[in-house]
């Protein structure tokens, strides 16, 4: 039995009031995906900008920390 099989029928046993917050919560991890997300893509952006300020003979020996 995976784990999602174990959630779905953990779900099935809720009383309907519990059901708002179940999904209440889905929707939190959903909204923390997406944010995790765009703030990977935007480091990933931002990499290009930076690297002249970071890539520098002056700060070389930073570079191994």
């Amino acid at each position: 039995m995976t784990v999602k099989d174990i959630i779905m029928k953990a779900v099935d046993r809720l009383p309907e009031n519990a059901l708002a917050e179940v999904l209440n919560f889905i929707q939190f991890l959903e909204l923390k995906a997406e944010k995790d997300t765009f703030v990977k893509a935007s480091q990933r952006l931002s990499e290009r900008s930076f690297d002249k300020i970071w890539s520098n003979e002056e700060d070389a020996v930073y570079d191994n920390l």
